[in-house]
């Protein structure tokens, strides 16, 4: 049955008119106690830049006054030697974004430095608040004004009760009224804050250098400057740093189920970062070789959609016995601002990013070993640019399940009229990508290859959102399909 019939008009190309892309919502560091906090913190973003190409901001302190420059781009495009000279401190928190909540513009960089009655405040925040929107209207309804259209402003406006004694016991006041995921740093002119959401949705490390305490979404942000990784900041933790030292307070949850995100391992996260107690490119391979086992494959060789992919595809190789080749090579150094030419010049975006080795496709079976599947739009451009280049056969195979979920908490998966598997079979997608099988990782097989499955949050899948329901906003509730008073998180 063909998506026409079954769907009426709607074909499966209609539903895909935006790019395949997914979008963590952003980076953060944090450093007190170094001579050169400004320069560490441009490093750490620079090794956190893939988790957000669209800004960069640092705020440093000295302890008695702020300083901060944010700009849009990559990190060593907002920054220079003699704007760091600048940021003079030994104290500080920086931040990469990509926009999940809240449009691209300078003001919605971060972090965002307020000044209010008890002193300077900044923030950086990665996540997404589930009910952002109710306590935003909240506040306004109290006399509230917001700079920014972004949910981590909230957090400060919650920050600012008056009844409040301090700071440290705004924060944990303001953190106990917002629901969803948020791992984020937090600076005054005497202390640095970090916490984690009770779930533990994204990552947060703790690690020191040159006897300062750091603070980093990924590890690989400490290797850069050799830092030592401590430990992970654990889900509901509120690290507390001081001249003074290091403390740690709990948060209480309504919900104290742990629900780490594991596409920070299929996708998201660096390869050389240890997360959720495990290595990214371990993790990935074990994905890898997973999916050789349950969608084998009669080919010449496995090549894998860089970056994201390798991994995976290694362990594709490793396990099936077919050799690992490279026949896609990415060009590095395509901005998100990359000039395009007319619409006449079809699949434009997919070609300038990818180009396609024809001496290794050439009549070859080959098995293309990719992250995910959201939309399907590059995904069929590739298999297109594959056939082009001289493939005998394209079979596509998928180191995570099929998305039929969209995503609360942080990662902007689009729709799910917009997700190509929820709305297509396998075969009709198949079909329409133009390849001759395709395969994906089981949801029980993935969760086999991490050591804590039952830590993980699986929504993007199956519909099981850990946090309930009951009190967020009617834009999530509508956009991930149920109701906003509803008790469950299940979505049918």
């Amino acid at each position: 049955m063909d998506s026409t019939s079954r769907y009426g008009t709607q074909t499966v190309e209609s539903v895909n008119h935006a790019e395949d892309g997914l979008k963590d919502k952003c980076g953060v560091f944090g450093i007190f106690g170094h001579t050169q906090a400004s320069y560490l913190t441009y490093l750490g973003l620079y090794a956190l830049q893939h988790r957000g190409e669209e800004s960069a901001g640092i705020v440093v302190s000295d302890g008695r006054r702020m300083a901060s420059h944010r700009g849009m781009g990559h990190v060593q495009d907002v920054f220079d030697g003699n704007l760091l000279e600048s940021l003079a401190g030994d104290r500080a928190i920086g931040h990469v974004r990509y926009s999940t909540t809240g449009s691209s513009n300078l003001k919605n960089a971060q972090p965002i430095l307020v000044d209010y009655s008890r002193g300077e405040v900044a923030i950086a925040h990665n996540g997404n608040l589930v009910n952002a929107d109710l306590l935003r209207a909240e506040l306004e309804a109290y006399g509230s004004i917001f700079q920014t259209t972004t949910d981590s402003e909230i957090i400060i406006h919650l920050m600012a009760k008056p009844s409040l004694r301090n700071v440290e016991e705004g924060v944990l006041d303001a953190l106990s009224r917002v629901k969803g995921a948020y791992s984020l740093v937090l600076m005054t002119n005497n202390m640095l804050i970090a916490a984690r959401d009770p779930q533990g949705f994204r990552p947060l490390w703790l690690g020191r250098v040159g006897g300062a305490y750091v603070v980093s979404s990924e590890t690989c942000a400490f290797d850069i400057m050799e830092a030592e990784p401590l430990r992970e900041i654990e889900p509901g933790e509120v690290v507390v740093i001081t001249s003074a030292g290091l403390r740690s307070v709990r948060l209480e949850s309504e919900t104290p189920r742990v629900a780490q995100c594991i596409f920070e391992h299929v996708y998201f996260s660096r390869p050389d970062s240890i997360i959720f107690g495990e290595n990214v490119h371990v993790v990935r391979q074990r994905f890898g070789r997973q999916l050789a086992k349950e969608q084998p494959c009669e080919a010449d060789i496995v090549i894998p959609v860089p970056d994201s992919g390798n991994s995976a595809a290694a362990g594709f190789s490793i396990e099936s016995g077919i050799p690992l080749e490279s026949g896609i090579i990415r060009n590095h150094y395509v901005g998100r601002t990359f000039i395009q030419p007319s619409q006449g010049i079809r699949d434009f975006k997919v070609r300038v990013k990818f180009n396609f080795v024809k001496e290794v496709l050439k009549g070859k079976r080959v098995v293309v070993v990719d992250d995910s599947i959201v939309r399907g739009t590059t995904s069929r451009v590739r298999v297109k640019s594959l056939r082009q280049a001289g493939a005998k056969e394209v079979h596509l195979r998928i180191s995570c399940p099929p998305h039929r979920f969209p995503c609360a908490y942080g990662i902007d998966f689009p729709t799910r009229e917009e997700l190509i598997a929820n709305r297509y079979t396998s075969e009709e997608i198949r079909k329409y990508f133009d390849c001759d099988s395709i395969g994906y990782l089981s949801l029980e097989g993935m969760l086999s290859c991490v050591r804590t499955p039952k830590d993980f949050c699986t929504a993007c899948w199956n519909g099981d959102y850990p946090i309930p329901f009951e009190g967020v906003d009617k834009y999530h509730a509508e956009k991930i399909g149920v109701r906003a008073t509803t008790s469950g998180g299940k979505c049918s």
